[in-house]
C-alpha cells in the first residue's frame, strides 16, 4: 500500500463524504460522476478499506470511512490555512525598521497610523535599540539614527531638526518664578533632569546660552530620555529635551519652556539610513516617502 494516497482521490473522498452524493461531488469538482467513482474506488483499493456503502440512489459512510473523513477534513483545513497564510504573507510585505525608544514613542508611533491608513498592505515591524545597525548581518530594512553624517556607503535622509530646550511642568514653573530669560542662573537652585544616554546636553545648552555657575551634571538621572521627560511632566525638575520629541507635550501644555533660548545642533540630528539597494523595494520606498513628508512638518 502507498504511504500517501492520491491527492485527487482524497479530494474526491472529502467532497463525497461531505455531500454524501457522487453527483453533487462531481458538480463541485467539475468532473463526471464516473470520474468521482473511479477516484473513490482507487482510494479504497489503496487503503484496503471500504469507505462507503453504495445504495441504489444514495451512499453512506462506513464507520471506518466516517472516522477517516474527519481526519481528512482536518488535513484539508490545515492545507487551506497554510495556503491563505502564505498568500497573505506574500501580499503583505513586512518592513523592519529600527529606531530609538524615545524617538519611537514620542515622534514615530503617533504618526505611524497615517502610514497604515494609506498603505494597509504594508506592515511595519518596529524595534528599538541604542546599538548601531549592521545591514550586512541584520534583517533590517532601515534605521533611524542620531548622527553627524552617516556612512558614505549608505543612503541617508535628514528627518527633523535637533534642537535642545529646557522643559518643565507648568506647576513646577509656577513654584519657581525665578526661572526666566533674565535669570537663567536660577537653574542652580532646581533639580536638573538627565538622560544617561545624553549626559552632555545640559553642558552644551548652558555653554551656548552663556549661563555660568550651574553644575551641568547635577540633579537626577534616568536611563532614557522618555523617562526624563515623564519626570519633568510630574514636576520632578527641569529636563533638557530635544524639542521635536516633546512637541506634542508642549502643544498640550503638559510641558512648557521656561527659557526662549534654543540650541540648534545643526547636522547632528536624526537620519533615516538604509542600503541604497533598498530604494528599489516599492514598500520601503513608500515608507521613506511618507517618513520624509512627516519630517517636513518639523523642519
Amino acid at each position: 500500500m502507498r504511504t500517501l494516497p492520491s491527492l485527487n482521490a482524497l479530494r474526491a473522498f472529502e467532497v463525497c463524504g461531505r455531500l454524501l452524493s457522487i453527483q453533487l461531488a462531481a458538480d463541485e469538482l467539475n468532473v463526471t460522476p464516473a470520474a468521482v467513482s473511479r477516484q473513490i474506488k482507487l482510494l479504497e483499493d489503496q487503503l484496503g478499506v471500504l469507505l462507503f456503502e453504495r445504495g441504489h440512489r444514495a451512499i453512506t459512510l462506513t464507520p471506518m470511512g466516517s472516522r477517516y473523513l474527519a481526519d481528512v477534513i482536518r488535513s484539508f483545513d490545515t492545507l487551506r490555512t497554510a495556503t491563505v497564510n502564505l498568500t497573505e504573507a506574500r501580499r503583505r510585505r513586512t518592513l523592519r525598521i529600527r529606531a530609538y525608544t524615545t524617538f519611537s514613542m514620542n515622534w514615530l508611533l503617533p504618526r505611524l497610523s497615517t502610514f497604515h491608513r494609506d498603505h494597509p498592505d504594508i506592515e511595519v515591524s518596529l524595534t528599538t535599540s541604542l546599538q548601531p545597525v549592521d545591514f550586512n548581518v541584520e534583517d533590517v530594512d532601515g534605521a533611524i539614527r542620531l548622527s553627524h553624517a552617516p556612512s558614505s556607503d549608505l543612503g541617508f535622509d535628514r528627518l527633523v531638526p535637533n534642537e535642545l530646550v529646557p522643559v518643565c511642568s507648568p506647576d513646577f514653573l509656577r513654584a519657581h518664578p525665578g526661572l526666566s530669560d533674565a535669570t537663567p542662573e536660577a537653574l542652580r537652585d532646581v533639580p536638573l533632569l538627565h538622560s544617561l544616554a545624553r549626559r552632555e546636553d545640559w553642558a552644551k545648552w548652558l555653554d551656548a546660552a552663556g549661563v555660568r555657575g550651574v553644575n551641568p551634571l547635577g540633579g537626577l538621572s534616568y536611563e532614557s530620555s522618555i523617562l526624563a521627560y515623564f519626570a519633568a511632566t510630574q514636576g520632578h525638575g527641569i529636563a533638557m529635551a530635544q524639542r521635536v520629541l516633546v512637541a506634542d507635550q508642549l502643544r498640550a501644555g503638559t510641558l512648557v519652556m521656561p527659557f526662549s533660548f534654543v540650541l540648534d545642533l545643526g547636522a547632528f540630528t536624526y537620519y533615516l539610513i538604509y542600503p541604497p539597494t533598498h530604494l528599489s523595494n516599492p514598500e520601503f520606498a513608500a515608507f521613506r516617502t511618507w517618513l520624509l513628508s512627516s519630517g517636513e512638518d518639523q523642519a
